[in-house]
């Protein structure tokens, strides 16, 4: 059992030492409230790496909808023979190839 890179031994000695500074009376109670205070941190982590994911979703989104329409706007004005040529392909007939 590792705890915050506590192991075992040191989680005893450190309950000795809170047993002896405490108290048996008051050592229930400060559990109970060390336990409520890592619940609400650990719920409002869970909270914040929601938030953040859908963040990063909404940012994808968006950036991912101003790639396609910059696509779109591009290949709109584009010239007629651009695409041909952009591809590899050769225009010329065999007319044209032919030598002289």
């Amino acid at each position: 059992m590792n705890v915050f890179g506590i192991g075992l031994p040191e989680l005893a000695v450190i309950a000795a030492i809170g047993l002896l500074v405490f108290g048996p009376k008051r050592l229930p109670e400060l559990g109970k409230t060390l336990g409520r205070t890592l619940k609400g941190f650990q719920s409002a982590s869970t909270e914040f790496e929601q938030e953040f994911r859908k963040a990063i979703n909404t940012v994808d989104a968006t950036v991912s909808a101003a790639q396609m329409a910059d696509t779109t706007v591009a290949d709109a004005n584009l010239p007629a023979e651009a695409p041909a040529a952009a591809g590899g392909e050769s225009t010329d007939t065999l007319a044209d190839q032919a030598p002289d």
